[in-house]
């Protein structure tokens, strides 16, 4: 791959990203200084959140693997994946105090325009009511779950808050300070570690699905060098309403424009899709950038039929990285031998026949 084109396609994938609107990261945050991202697990694996930007007014019933989840709006709709930013905004400044040995609690008090920057999001008159309107949808959203976390099974209701306080001046109706109070079940999996950092362009992701497929591959595919999961089992756990025909269009331009962060996602015949590292992918692009010729592709179609080759290119650069096997005299050659022998060993993908 040329530099031209390597910048051509950073830049489209720029374009699908909100703008970085506060790039120095000039941030205080509960005196806490820079934060690091974080995210509880188990929100990450399981769908609590809407994705829709309209209210929701639907009771949700989740059952994956003997994990039940039952999610219960109130009459201002479910909370969405963009509420759940206050969450993590509270998570992460935890997480730094408790790594820092300063004392914490469940109640994080705040600056508004803190958690508005914190999120990327616009410090205007329409930030400050968002804010508040997702702290009622936070507040008003009820959880019925066996799902465990610090080693409790929690099975009572709960909101995803315990509560919300935001304080003004009597003499001039000036807000002082914000504070949100976190649920047990959420503490709980503060103090038992159970959070992951994720990229601070997940902020920058504009759709909600974006949001959520970049969860789902931070929790599952982790610091491994990929994650194949079935589109059956990737509906279920988003918590996308859609068909799963609308899902895979849904999809489309996630893996086109490949402008998650940390993960690249590719279709893998008709039913399943999967996620790669890029550390990995980088780690084996600085081994010795190795450039296929056009012709190659088309060979390695009629090697391997109905598989993508760029999936198998992936996994072909992966084996070689993981292998540590030397840069081939013939790259080409050695591409298609690879597809040849995947195509021996896997036959078709499921489904093409």
């Amino acid at each position: 791959m040329s530099a031209h084109l390597e910048t051509t396609e950073q830049q489209m994938r720029e374009k699908q990203l909100l703008p970085d609107r506060y790039p120095n990261g000039e941030l205080f945050l509960c005196d806490l200084g820079d934060v690091v991202l974080k995210d509880d697990t188990a929100s990450m694996e399981h769908p609590i959140f809407a994705l829709s930007t309209k209210p929701d007014t639907r009771v949700r019933e989740y059952d994956h693997k003997g994990n039940t989840v039952t999610i219960t709006p109130s009459v201002k709709g479910l909370a969405t994946i963009h509420d759940k930013d206050i969450l993590i905004f509270a998570i992460s400044q935890i997480m730094e105090a408790k790594n820092r040995g300063l004392p914490y609690s469940k109640e994080v008090s705040f600056n508004a325009n803190d958690f508005l920057r914190f999120a990327n999001r616009m410090t205007n008159g329409r930030g400050y009511l968002g804010l508040k309107e997702a702290l009622t949808r936070l507040r008003g959203t009820t959880i019925q779950t066996n799902i465990l976390t610090g080693g409790q099974e929690q099975t009572d209701t709960f909101g995803l808050i315990d509560k919300s306080r935001i304080r003004r001046r009597m003499r001039d109706g000036t807000v002082t300070d914000w504070s949100v109070t976190l649920c047990d079940w959420l503490f709980n999996a503060i103090e038992a570690n159970e959070v992951l950092t994720i990229h601070k362009n997940y902020f920058r992701l504009r759709k909600p699905l974006e949001r959520r497929i970049y969860e789902l591959a931070r929790k599952h595919c982790g610091a491994q060098k990929s994650w194949k999961v079935s589109l059956d089992v990737l509906l279920k756990k988003s918590g996308s309403q859609s068909s799963k025909k609308k899902f895979k269009q849904l999809l489309k331009p996630i893996v086109d424009y490949d402008h998650l962060p940390d993960y690249s996602v590719s279709f893998e015949g008709k039913d399943h899709v999967v996620f790669f590292n890029r550390r990995f992918i980088e780690a084996t692009v600085t081994t010795g950038r190795i450039v296929l010729q056009t012709e190659t592709y088309t060979k390695a179609r009629n090697t391997a039929p109905g598989w993508d080759i760029y999936v198998l290119e992936q996994h072909w650069r992966g084996w070689m990285q993981e292998k540590q096997k030397a840069r081939p005299q013939n790259p080409d050659k050695a591409f298609i031998g690879f597809c040849r022998s995947w195509y021996k060993k896997n036959g078709k993908p499921a489904g093409v026949y």
